[in-house]
């Protein structure tokens, strides 16, 4: 998984009026837990535009007070009008201690009944793993080269090394369905 680099400043002052005033000045109130210490600090919103406003999921190297903390993006909060970012949470990453992160699917390969007309339908775009940072892949590859008509993929039928999957296991990922086009298939005639 990628990193991207955040250097933050403590918050001196903890409340709503500081984090108005922060707000103001294009600073994001930002806290980081789940270590042995909790950190309160304020970071440009600009740097946010490669972590919170990308497709792909990635970690944070959070620079603070001169110590380079690893972190995943927990929450963030937006303004209900504006969509402006408010606040954000960070969990530390602990060594050898997994995490819970939610990856985006790829579809693989050509599905046999989408070439005869069937309509492939990604029911998830996410699905939430668990495992060690090291081990948790940019994302999960779904392949749908077996896939005929009426035919889909389970979170069961998925294999990572390492990583297992927090999600019901019979839920559907994606699936090929029947539509007026279909052609049908070629039976053997013995």
């Amino acid at each position: 998984m990628k990193s991207v680099s955040i250097s933050g400043s403590p918050r001196e002052n903890v409340g709503k009026r500081d984090a108005k005033e922060q707000r103001k000045n294009g600073l994001v109130p930002c806290v980081l837990y789940g270590g042995e210490k909790q950190y309160q600090f304020v970071v440009d919103k600009k740097q946010f535009a490669n972590l919170i406003y990308t497709p792909e999921v990635r970690y944070a190297i959070i620079s603070l007070d001169g110590k380079e903390i690893p972190a995943i993006l927990q929450a963030s909060q937006y303004h209900p009008i504006t969509d402006e970012l408010l606040h954000v949470d960070f969990l530390e990453v602990v060594d050898g201690k997994p995490i819970t992160i939610g990856l985006p699917i790829k579809i693989m390969g050509t599905s046999p009944g989408v070439l005869r007309g069937g309509k492939l339908v990604k029911k998830v775009r996410k699905l939430k793993v668990r495992g060690l940072l090291n081990d948790i892949p940019e994302f999960i590859p779904v392949d749908i080269s077996g896939l005929d008509i009426d035919n889909s993929v389970k979170v069961n039928d998925l294999k990572i090394d390492n990583i297992t999957f927090v999600e019901n296991p019979n839920a559907v990922v994606t699936a090929v369905l029947s539509t007026r086009n279909v052609e049908e298939a070629p039976t053997e005639e013995a």
